[in-house]
């Protein structure tokens, strides 16, 4: 058990410390370099270091954890209500060592090297699809403004390049090859992001948890990567609905008085995770519209009587609540069996 707790505010340059025993008395309050940060915390007793769960924040924590600290990760909503009256560096990291204090406290986990790695790689993924978006947006645009309508998605783009090569369309020349240059752009980032899709892909296959992920119908690979490498352990969750509760699936809550009251999904937890399980049970939805699911079955009650939206997020839920099972249990995916009614 560590007698002192250090609260860190991390910045790029500059760190602020505040040192409190467990009970909250201060011990001290230092200002470092980031040159002097790990060799002061190298050369003091190990202690409960808290930090923000910010950018550089797990590389900091598996460096102090080397040297002999536990560390604890804190969401930045969590400090924010004990910050007193002026904002700044020392008053942050004072915030920090008061939060770590509260008995109900909530932690981040520290993420590995791998895990990091395996996020940049899905964060560069992302970025390309969001550049394709803009250009194909951008190209979109240049021809409404002379009266030619092209419907939104990439599989018209085929149209695109007729209508931009058609000697008869009243395209000027400028437009017309600034379209093309376009659609070169587009085609240099789908090849981008098709090699970066076969690398998540591999890495999905070399995984044993993002393997069983697999198993469910709806998750494909980079789902599964995005659980691998944003989720924390699944037994940091009492069950599955904490880690549903964590994704944001669950409604949020105007309660008050005894009187529950329950609006839309929260969206207040990993956004990645839960945008690409609403995908994936969305895509269950409309194939149960091509192919019926088994009468009495609860995708088939649910699609009777309630919007197809509605059902995929309900659905999404449901997902995640047997994700959690899954890698818990160490169990590979198994339908449910329709209850016989009597």
């Amino acid at each position: 058990m560590k007698d002192m707790l250090i609260g860190v505010d991390l910045a790029k340059s500059v760190f602020q410390l505040h040192g409190t025993s467990m009970t909250g008395d201060v011990k001290f309050r230092k200002k470092l370099s980031r040159g002097q940060f790990l060799h002061f915390m190298s050369e003091h007793a190990p202690s409960l270091v808290v930090m923000e769960a910010c950018g550089s924040a797990h590389y900091w924590a598996r460096e102090l954890i080397k040297i002999g600290h536990d560390v604890k990760l804190i969401a930045p909503q969590y400090v924010r209500p004990f910050v007193k009256r002026q904002k700044n560096d020392a008053a942050d990291a004072e915030a920090i060592a008061v939060a770590a204090r509260q008995p109900e406290m909530r932690f981040v986990e520290i993420k590995t090297s791998a895990q990091q790695a395996r996020a940049v790689l899905f964060r560069a993924r992302e970025r390309l699809v969001a550049q394709r978006t803009e250009l194909a947006g951008a190209l979109r645009s240049a021809l409404y403004e002379y009266g030619k309508v092209i419907p939104s998605g990439l599989a018209h783009l085929k149209r695109v390049e007729l209508i931009v090569d058609d000697p008869q369309s009243d395209i000027p020349d400028l437009v017309r090859d600034e379209c093309r240059d376009l659609l070169v752009q587009i085609g240099e980032k789908t090849a981008r992001i098709e090699d970066k899709t076969r690398q998540l892909t591999e890495l999905s296959h070399e995984s044993n948890l993002a393997r069983r992920v697999q198993t469910m119908p709806g998750v494909g690979p980079i789902t599964a990567l995005a659980v691998e490498a944003f989720a924390p352990p699944m037994d940091c969750f009492r069950r599955g609905r904490d880690f549903a509760a964590w994704l944001g699936l669950v409604p949020r809550q105007f309660s008050s008085g005894g009187k529950q009251r329950l609006g839309r999904v929260s969206k207040a937890g990993q956004a990645d995770i839960r945008r690409l399980l609403i995908i994936g049970a969305m895509a269950r939805v409309n194939w149960a519209s091509r192919k019926p699911p088994v009468k009495g079955s609860w995708l088939a009650r649910m699609l009777e009587k309630k919007p197809r939206m509605l059902v995929a997020i309900a659905l999404a839920n449901k997902m995640a609540r047997a994700i959690w099972a899954m890698l818990v249990r160490e169990e590979d995916y198994n339908e449910p069996n329709l209850a016989v009614m009597p």
